[in-house]
């Protein structure tokens, strides 16, 4: 394989930014896949962290720094601080070069992005549907990626899978480890509102049950937690500001799905408190059946605690 892009630049150093930059490292020592890495962090301490670990080829002090002469620009900012960055470097942005994003939400980021994409500039919208409980630069591994799937966006009604720009994002991907899949940015906010999204608000909602249960258990909750609950806890230790603004910009589609759960959830109230043990039989034995097929797609990956480069350092 020839080198995809000659210079890849990553805007915001946090744990997908930074597991795509050992992933490309793993890639080039088998096949040139990129020539060098930039990247960019709003915040001094973080630049500092990032060399410190020597993540990035070189890290810069602004962002249009970063993007000069980038074949491909990805944004690895907050979905509420793409319109802001992209305002920033969108002039600076070179002719034929690629602008992508990891985003969570697609339409708003869209929306967002589009009106300060300059003319010669193709704007793939991207979602690496990969990640664990952990944030910042410091909390990327090389195989993250590995056999998870990257969603890339295509416009609403367009029969073209791959332009020539989403086909070489296609390649770069999959030479990260991920599988490729292509869907419109609606039809994405609305799968990711079932599959990620909703079940994060219902994770941070017990939590925050517990811990107003556990001042009166003293602390008991904590100290017996069981399996289910320790899930619950880890997927609320996420990022606070990613999902604050994930939960902003992709709001109808989360709404409509908290408005299904709740009907779920009482029908199996209404199942528990009337003795109903064979809906509950049947809808258990239902949804478990789900559980099986991730397990079957290979989609059941535990985040493990690797250090920087796939292995714990």
């Amino acid at each position: 394989m020839s080198v995809v892009y000659n210079r890849v630049a990553l805007i915001g150093l946090g744990l997908i930014a930074s597991s795509m930059f050992w992933a490309i490292k793993r890639a080039n020592a088998k096949d040139p896949l990129v020539g060098e890495v930039t990247g960019f962090a709003r915040t001094e301490a973080t630049r500092e962290t990032a060399r410190r670990i020597g993540l990035c080829d070189r890290v810069c002090d602004s962002a249009v720094e970063a993007v000069q002469d980038a074949d491909l620009v990805v944004l690895c900012v907050p979905v509420g601080a793409m319109g802001s960055v992209m305002e920033e470097i969108g002039p600076h942005l070179k002719p034929g070069a690629t602008l992508t994003d990891v985003g969570s939400v697609k339409r708003a980021v869209i929306d967002a992005v589009a009106p300060h994409l300059p003319e010669g500039v193709d704007f793939v919208p991207g979602h690496p549907l990969a990640g664990t409980e952990h944030s910042g630069p410091e909390s990327g591994f090389a195989t993250l990626f590995d056999n998870r799937w990257c969603l890339l966006i295509v416009p609403d009604g367009d029969e073209v899978v791959d332009t020539p720009a989403s086909a070489r994002l296609r390649t770069f991907w999959e030479a990260l480890g991920a599988n490729v899949d292509v869907m419109t940015a609606d039809h994405h906010d609305l799968v990711l509102a079932v599959t990620s999204h909703t079940p994060h608000l219902i994770a941070y909602t017990m939590v925050g049950v517990a811990d107003d249960l556990r001042r009166v258990t003293d602390s008991e909750v904590v100290k017996y937690s069981a399996a289910g609950f320790r899930d619950f806890t880890r997927i609320a230790a996420s990022d606070p500001t990613m999902w604050r603004d994930v939960f902003l910009t992709n709001k109808d589609a989360t709404l409509e799905i908290l408005g299904r759960f709740t009907e779920e959830l009482f029908a199996l109230q209404r199942a528990i408190r009337t003795g109903d043990g064979q809906h509950l039989f049947d809808y258990f034995t239902r949804t478990r059946a789900i559980r099986r097929g991730i397990i079957d797609a290979g989609q059941d990956t535990s985040a493990p605690d690797f250090g920087r480069g796939g292995s714990r350092s």
